[in-house]
């Protein structure tokens, strides 16, 4: 008999421990008995029926999938290599989880199918440059299509991310040299466009020469004229009748200009005419 007990405390103690369940902080699980949904277990410690209930684990953290690079025909019939991934993570809550298991077949591989269908039918009505022109587009309604397909499913799409869209390799060829050509041609109007200013500042800069130049010939004229003015209106007060003496007072001013000494007689007209044009009449001895 006490054989007996210690073969049954063995068996009890081995079921124990068959049955003990850990669910950790990332997973959710749900508990079924002979096949019939019948517990929500939350993290920690659980104990399940060996052999009548089982306790299946999911996955509530975010989790991403390639969709894996395919050709797709965009709309001007060129063949692209265009690959995404997506990001997506089973909401935690008891309805959530049970739909993730109970609502759909493998949603991994649904996502991805999925995925890989949704893009075909976006980049299948663009070109291939307003494929890559508006990828963000693309990544909006992709991620919009998914949310609404897996919104059954428990499932939280969270984003989507489009890697690549390659062409076939002589359009990309062809479409480097394009972009070359557009840089060379930017390069080369940005050139002109200095030109054409540094020659619009040198023809602004000779214009305002030649202005100054203007200027200045007008106002030497003007200080000529004025100086014939006063020398004829001196000719007409000092001189009249008399153009022998303006000689000579001309001659005078000249010398003097050049710092040249003349020596001028005291009785001279001359002296008599300088002394009264500058307000100084000459002492008598």
């Amino acid at each position: 008999m006490p054989y007996f007990y210690i073969i049954i405390a063995i068996i009890v103690i081995i079921l124990f421990f068959a049955g003990v369940r850990i669910v950790r902080p990332t997973s959710r699980g749900l508990i079924e008995t002979m096949g019939k949904y019948t517990k929500y277990a939350e993290p920690g410690f659980h104990w399940v029926i060996p052999g009548i209930q089982r306790l299946y684990l999911v996955n509530i953290t975010e989790q991403m999938f390639n969709a894996e690079p395919q050709v797709i025909i965009t709309n001007d019939n060129l063949n692209a290599t265009v690959d995404a991934q997506v990001y997506f993570k089973i909401q935690a809550d008891e309805e959530s989880v049970k739909n993730s298991v109970y609502n759909v077949n493998n949603y991994k591989y649904q996502i991805v199918n999925l995925a890989r269908t949704t893009l075909r039918n976006i980049i299948g009505t663009l070109t291939l440059k307003s494929a890559n022109s508006e990828r963000s587009r693309i990544n909006t309604d992709l991620l919009r299509t998914l949310k609404e397909e897996t919104s059954k499913w428990g499932i939280d799409i969270v984003r989507t991310e489009l890697r690549e869209i390659d062409p076939p390799k002589d359009v990309q060829e062809t479409m480097n040299k394009v972009v070359k050509a557009e840089n060379e041609k930017v390069a080369a109007i940005d050139f002109a466009t200095a030109a054409e200013t540094t020659a619009d500042g040198v023809k602004r800069a000779e214009i305002k020469k030649a202005e100054g130049i203007r200027q200045a010939r007008i106002l030497e004229a003007e200080g000529e004229a004025q100086a014939i003015k006063l020398v004829n209106e001196a000719a007409e007060l000092y001189f009249k009748g008399n153009a022998q003496l303006l000689r000579k007072l001309q001659a005078t001013e000249t010398a003097l200009k050049s710092n040249a000494k003349i020596v001028v007689p005291s009785n001279s007209e001359l002296i008599n005419v300088i002394g009264e044009m500058s307000g100084v009449l000459p002492v008598k001895i």
